[in-house]
């Protein structure tokens, strides 16, 4: 007998069961089934997790009425549980340990792929516009990706491109994996109705809708109508309880727009449930360094994004500001890595450089090449985790690494962060933000902390 598998289905079963109790009375019967289990917990982690879960919800209010959202479309939220909560983390996470110990590097918790490059926009400043438009994943080589990954522990897949809805295969290849939790940044513009009524069904694949903030904005970016495009298609997806959220590029031009109560407000009302901020980085086609956050700029989202987060039922991610959380990096398979349409496996998705392809060998292989080894090594590029990032906070370490292990541009202009004009200007944008984010850092920090700090300064 399969002990492991009895667990797992008696472990969905009790999932199943508590959803349906969770739908029927969020607000009271959540509270109780996050007590039943804290006290049922086993792993010391899985008890400390709960608990913070459990003074998150009674300290912020505003949680509990995103829950009551999220609670509507009970087979979405049971398909999520299942692959986040249960195969990715339950049963996943001791795979995913058990296996970094053998291979001697990290297995990460998600995968970000492009199945295509294709787009049906051309939208100003896109990081994946240098990419070539012919590239594809075939549906077989899609799934064996997502297959490989499964036995190491993996039961989470990001998508993006291209244009993700452009891709053929793509409801074909997400049918196949009813046990894993997908998501898609999209233009959105692709979601008809046929389309909502086939992410109802599946109820595993959340699409993060890309805006750069209202209609003008929106549009001059990714062209005219573009926003009432992506509205028309949240009004869909929430009229049939799917799950979805956005995805923002905070710029200089359009800080105070998305990140007004207005506009976050507008996306609640929209059905949004989550939003991830990703800072402009000059990649892509045609760099624009004028598009960049100033230090200034980044230093006030700190604050911002906090009070949103106390405030607002919607999550939020601002994945450079948000270092903390997450001790420097994610990406080079600590947390995550990225297979571009050609099958090329770069660190990041804003890293254009790779060593191994996925079409010549295993996922297994390719988490151990000497690029993603050389990451985790040098992890935290700062020991200021309000500057985790490679490419914009510690840009000379990027460098290094790539000319250490050998990698090569995915696509022509790319090596443009590494010399020239565009590294220059990384160069002086790091320094800027460095200090800022040490003064940051130093109000907040321990005498110990600040003095260790202020030396470092000092050298």
């Amino acid at each position: 007998m399969d002990f492991d598998n009895v667990k797992k289905n008696a472990a969905g079963y009790a999932l199943e069961k508590a959803i349906k109790y969770i739908t029927k009375d969020p607000e009271n019967n959540l509270m109780t089934l996050i007590n039943l289990a804290e006290k049922a917990a086993v792993v010391p982690d899985h008890k400390i997790a709960l608990s913070k879960l459990k003074a998150h919800f009674q300290n912020s209010p505003h949680i509990m009425e995103q829950t009551k959202r999220v609670a509507g479309n009970p087979k979405m939220l049971y398909n999520l549980f299942n692959s986040w909560v249960l195969n990715a983390t339950l049963v996943g996470r001791p795979i995913r340990e058990k296996i970094a110990a053998e291979l001697g590097v990290s297995v990460p918790m998600a995968i970000l792929i492009d199945p295509t490059s294709a787009c049906n926009l051309r939208c100003e400043g896109c990081w994946a516009g240098e990419y070539s438009k012919g590239n594809y994943l075939q549906p077989e080589l899609f799934n064996r990706i997502i297959n490989e990954a499964k036995e190491l522990g993996i039961h989470w897949f990001v998508l993006s491109g291209g244009e993700p809805f452009c891709y053929p295969h793509l409801f074909e290849v997400i049918a196949e994996h009813p046990d894993s939790a997908f998501m898609a940044y999209t233009n959105g513009t692709l979601i008809d109705e046929k389309a909502a009524d086939r992410l109802a069904h599946l109820a595993n694949l959340s699409p993060a809708f890309s805006l750069e903030g209202w209609r003008e904005q929106t549009d001059g970016r990714r062209g005219a109508g573009t926003f009432d495009k992506i509205t028309g298609a949240m009004d869909r997806l929430r009229e049939r309880g799917v799950l979805f959220g956005t995805s923002v590029t905070a710029m200089r031009n359009n800080i105070k727009e998305i990140f007004s109560y207005d506009f976050i407000d507008f996306l609640v009302e929209k059905g949004a449930t989550y939003m991830w901020s990703f800072h402009y980085i000059p990649i892509g086609r045609d760099p624009d360094m004028n598009m960049m956050l100033t230090p200034e700029q980044r230093l006030s989202l700190i604050d911002r994004v906090n009070e949103l987060r106390r405030s607002r039922p919607i999550f939020i991610a601002d994945f450079w500001n948000d270092g903390g959380y997450t001790k420097g990096c994610i990406a080079g398979g600590k947390q995550y890595f990225h297979i571009n349409a050609a099958g090329d496996v770069e660190p990041c998705a804003f890293v254009h450089f790779a060593v191994d392809n996925i079409r010549d060998k295993s996922l297994r292989e390719v988490l151990q090449n000497p690029f993603f080894k050389a990451y985790q090594q040098n992890r935290p590029f700062n020991e200021n985790h309000l500057a985790p990032c490679p490419i914009i906070d510690a840009p000379k370490m990027l460098r290094a690494m790539v000319k250490e292990c050998g990698a090569h541009p995915t696509h022509l202009g790319a090596e443009q962060v590494l010399e020239g004009e565009v590294a220059a200007h990384l160069d002086g944008i790091s320094s800027k933000w460095l200090e800022l984010a040490d003064r940051q850092r130093i109000g907040s920090c321990p005498e110990a902390l600040r003095n260790q700090t202020e030396a470092r300064t000092a050298n």
